[in-house]
This record gives structure tokens, sequence and C-alpha cells, in this order.
């Protein structure tokens, strides 16, 4: 397959997936349930939970589609072993196909007898990283036994990415400059998830990466000397359209 093509795919995949996700979210602010609801939905498997680092000795689910999904994310916390606790150790995927395999079983031999118990028989544990920067993971799990396909393999990594980027963005430190500071001093949740609702409309709309959209934004901002969020509120409340190559006129 030539680059070009490649590419392509990797964009309509993309796209596909910050659909998914926005439909989750029912109009709303995306957060990382909605993510997790959406990789559960699209990926094939029977839900997904996902844990962050807080610090490097310190891990905390976050969200969790089911009492299932739940129960694996603290059973792993508590025990110290399973894929998610692999990950976080070796950085890559860890796909359990069935966990009733003495592999597994030689693997976890803790983790693997009360993951079954708990109504899991397949765990997919994918890394939430930006770089050489470990955000957390992206567990998935299925109530049968069987692996992930290569489709499927590529869209929980594309919903793994989704869930680092927003992850990132909620956690940054850094001091947005200009425009940006005001909200940050009256309700900085509320202004990062209409950011992300409007960078995913973008995307859609133009058929380019996340990260090329929330540049396109974040430069209609600036060239119109207007604060991200006022901006973001227009394209969610589909005042503000986005067109190919060319800059919208204010609304």
């Amino acid at each position: 397959m030539c680059a070009g093509n490649a590419a392509t795919m990797s964009g309509d995949r993309e796209i596909r997936i910050w659909l998914r996700i926005v439909e989750q979210a029912l109009g709303g602010p995306v957060s990382l349930a909605h993510v997790c609801a959406a990789a559960a939905a699209t990926v094939g498997v029977d839900g997904a939970g996902l844990t962050v680092v807080v610090t490097p000795t310190v891990r905390e689910t976050v969200s969790a589609t089911d009492a299932v999904a739940a129960d694996l994310e603290e059973l792993q916390l508590t025990l110290g072993q399973g894929p998610c606790m692999d990950t976080f150790t070796r950085g890559g995927p860890v796909l359990a196909g069935d966990l009733r395999s003495s592999e597994f079983f030689a693997r976890w031999p803790v983790f693997a007898p009360a993951a079954l118990d708990a109504g899991a028989r397949a765990v997919f544990a994918l890394p939430l990283h930006i770089g050489a920067i470990s955000l957390g993971v992206l567990d998935l799990y299925r109530a049968r036994p069987g692996g992930l396909d290569s489709k499927e393999l590529a869209d929980a990594l594309a919903f793994a990415d989704v869930a680092g980027m927003l992850l990132l963005d909620r956690t940054a430190s850094a001091a947005p400059a200009g425009a940006e500071l005001a909200w940050q001093h009256d309700n900085a949740s509320a202004h990062q998830a209409v950011v992300h609702q409007a960078t995913g409309m973008i995307l859609v709309q133009l058929g380019i990466s996340a990260e090329a959209a929330f540049a396109r934004l974040r430069a209609y901002a600036y060239a119109h000397d207007r604060r991200l969020s006022d901006v973001a509120r227009d394209v969610v409340g589909r005042r503000l359209r986005f067109e190919p190559d060319a800059l919208p006129e204010p609304p």
C-alpha cells in the first residue's frame, strides 16, 4: 500500500472514530466516558474502562462502561497484575484473547481467575501516551474468548489516541496565551469541553486531523481577536462553519 493510501485510510478512521464519540455525547461536551462508550460499541467488545497515571506510583480509574469493566480496573490496580499493569510498565498494547489460556494463568496467576469470575474472558489494554509521556491505559473486555482482528485493533488504538489527547489537554499545566487566560479563572473544564466538541465538528467538516482542526480553530480566534471558547461555542451552536481552504467569515 502506498503512503498516500495509508494516510487516507488513517484520516478516514480518525473521522469515523470522532463521529462515534460525538454521537455518544448526544450534543453535549465530549468526555472520556464518551470515548469508552464509543470504543465498546465500535470495536466489538462488551465494555471498556480507563485508568490514568496520577503520579508515577498512583493510578486512578476515571471511567468504566459497566460493572464488569469497573471490577477489572479495580482488580488490576489492587492485585498489581493484568494487561493494564503490563501496559503501564512496558508501554505497548497487551492483548489477552482468552484468559483461560495457560499462558495468561502463568502470567497473571491471581488476576486471570479473578477476571474470569468477574465475567471477562478476554481483555485488551491499549496505552494512552503522547510521545514518551505515559498518561494511562484504555482497557477493553469481552465476555467471550477471541482476539481483536486488524481493523478492531486499529480502531481500539485510535480511541486510545483520542483519550490520550483529551486527557493531556485536561491535565496540561502550561498556561495558555492571551485570549485564553480569562476563561482559565472562570470555568476551565467548561471551556475545554466546548473546545473539544468544536474541534471534533471541524475535523468532520474539513476531513482533517484533530490537531489540524484545533489549529484552524485557534487561527480563527486569533485572526478575529476573539476568545477561543467563544469561537468554539459558535461552532457548536452551528453559527460558524469551516469550509476547506477558506477562513470563514465572522458570524
